[in-house]
């Protein structure tokens, strides 16, 4: 459990982020090992990425190089997205919006919905080649925030695991 202060001084506690059922499933899923991995992957994209689109900005040139990179981070979130809910539906029984990742989740479609943006943007035509990059960034911003709230939960889980004590 994690505690936090309550209100006059008393300590409340909070449900941990797992129960035991849930973590045995997290654990012996083979989806976790697809979100450990497609995570990292999806960051360093985004790295490349966010500096082709700088780039752009900054000099004028790479707009195809920029265009391209977006796309690829896009397909990634769609793919880490995908597979997590996956992932979701076997550890907590709900394809999206378990207790533990509702506002992560809710974030996440924020994401989602701006990725998508630019992707409609950019197929159909809408706006300039700045706008539509502009509305990526926008994405793109998003994604860290959305990142820096798994990343948190992922210490929580962490400070929640059971200390095995040698005997």
């Amino acid at each position: 459990m994690v505690q936090r202060a309550g209100s006059a001084g008393q300590e409340r506690r909070s449900p941990a982020l797992y129960t035991p059922e849930q973590r045995a499933r997290r654990d012996s899923s083979p989806w976790t090992l697809v979100q450990g991995l497609l995570a990292p992957v999806q960051f360093l994209i985004f790295l490349v990425s966010l500096a082709l689109v700088l780039r752009y900005f900054a000099t004028g040139e790479g707009a195809g190089a920029a265009t391209a990179s977006i796309v690829v981070k896009t397909i990634a979130l769609y793919t880490i997205m995908i597979t997590g809910s996956i992932w979701e539906k076997m550890v907590f029984g709900k394809w999206l919006f378990a207790e533990g990742f509702w506002w992560e989740d809710m974030f996440s479609m924020v994401v989602l919905a701006l990725h998508t943006a630019y992707l409609a943007m950019l197929f159909a035509g809408i706006g300039t080649l700045e706008q539509q990059m502009a509305v990526a960034l926008a994405g793109y911003l998003a994604y860290v925030i959305n990142a820096g709230q798994f990343l948190w939960k992922l210490r929580v889980a962490r400070l929640e695991q059971p200390v095995m004590v040698a005997a």
